[in-house]
């Protein structure tokens, strides 16, 4: 039988799926027809709910959460001749802000467990230099903050959570964004929630949320968005020079309905990521760890690792087999030290850094979504076992 005919989907399944609904549709043509489209009552409303959510005390919505890393580090004076600690395993952007504000990245590597970042790996790279740590909670799971904490306080440095997988993660007892760090969320399509593009950054220093609150518009105060409105004034001052990474309301009409069911999604989530677990066990793959004791996972990405000794199959063979079964899938993420401008710019080597280096080589993400039917999840179940072992389902062949 040709690979055609042999496929279970006739169309391809996209790895990320955001559930938008009604609600979010109707919220947004409202913003549309208002004329209010840009920065304004929405984002308002949307930044307290969000602030709410998670237990923190200010916030400032952003155009990404990228930003809200880059004005985190500014808000916190770091700079040239500082050394900011963080994890290999994350997405380009973190280490990129580092050195966008003249600051050292330096790297301590992961629990091949949890794939979190190991505290006493932190703790073994802390110097006169150190400033901030960067603490990512990895595919909605969250990091050990205490131990974390720990080191700052007797350091004297900040804690900054790169929190963009981790919207609803909870860390004994209390939601991230609820600590006494300086945290900062995603709102991309791939997220629990999203707003199309955006982020979010919780603080309970007014001093931080203050500075964030310049930087993030000009350097206009944060309700500078009133003077277009009939209870404002069009004259404004500018503090200090800043950027342009504000939120608008079109982007706040999404998230407003996200956030109302955030939980809902949430136990979709789960039930996926179950039953994951269950119809996956028996093939040559690692499955994501079970949540560690006093802690909630966000469930954002279900991330397992092709051992190539037990599978026969290199993750990137498994990539492309996948993809050829019409299932599209993530690599959530390659080790930072083996992209060739860190190499060149900071000496990192990938072997130095062995956790990170092997996950990065073997991880990949299967479809997650609250936006899943799960005629889509049996799909993405067939097709792995096909590609692992050549069966469709327990105990029965493929055909060819």
């Amino acid at each position: 039988m040709s690979a055609e005919k042999t496929l279970f989907r006739d169309t391809f399944l996209p790895f990320s799926r955001p559930a938008i609904g009604d609600a979010e549709i109707a919220e947004l043509v409202d913003s549309l027809r208002s004329g209010w489209i840009t920065t304004g009552p929405k984002v308002e409303r949307f930044t307290q709910m969000f602030a709410q959510y998670v237990g923190g005390k200010h916030a400032a919505a952003l155009s990404s959460a990228t930003a809200g890393l880059h004005l985190a580090l500014l808000a916190h004076g770091i700079g040239p001749g500082h050394e900011v600690i963080t994890t290999p395993l994350t997405f380009a952007a973190t280490v990129n802000m580092i050195a966008l504000v003249g600051a050292t990245p330096v790297l301590a590597d992961i629990d091949r467990h949890t794939l979190q970042v190991r505290p006493e790996q932190i703790a073994a790279r802390i110097t006169a230099r150190t400033r901030a740590i960067i603490v990512v909670h990895y595919v909605g799971d969250a990091a050990d903050l205490d131990p974390i904490l720990d080191l700052a306080r007797t350091g004297r440095f900040s804690v900054i959570e790169d929190a963009a997988h981790a919207a609803g993660t909870e860390y004994k007892g209390k939601r991230i964004g609820a600590f006494d760090t300086t945290s900062v969320f995603s709102f991309h399509p791939n997220k629990n929630i999203t707003t199309g593009e955006g982020g979010m950054l919780v603080t309970p220093d007014p001093e931080i949320f203050e500075r964030v609150s310049l930087l993030k518009f000009h350097g206009m105060d944060r309700n500078a968005w009133k003077r277009f409105a009939k209870q404002g004034s069009p004259r404004y001052d500018i503090a200090m020079p800043g950027y342009k990474y504000n939120m608008m309301d079109i982007q706040a009409a999404i998230g407003l309905h996200q956030l109302r069911r955030v939980a809902r999604n949430w136990d979709r989530r789960q039930e996926i990521w179950a039953r994951y677990d269950r119809e996956l066990s028996d093939l040559p793959l690692v499955l994501p760890a079970a949540p560690e004791p006093e802690t909630r996972h966000a469930y954002h990405l279900y991330t397992v690792l092709v051992d190539p000794d037990r599978a026969a199959i290199t993750r990137d063979e498994f990539i492309g087999a996948m993809t050829r079964e019409n299932i599209g899938v993530g690599v959530h993420y390659q080790s930072i030290p083996v992209h060739p401008y860190y190499q060149s710019q900071f000496g990192w080597r990938p072997e130095d850094y062995p956790n990170s280096f092997r996950i990065g080589q073997q991880t990949v993400s299967l479809p997650l979504s609250a936006k899943l039917r799960d005629q889509d999840v049996s799909d993405v179940i067939r097709a792995v076992r096909k590609v692992l072992v050549g069966q469709t389902a327990r105990g029965a062949p493929c055909a060819n």
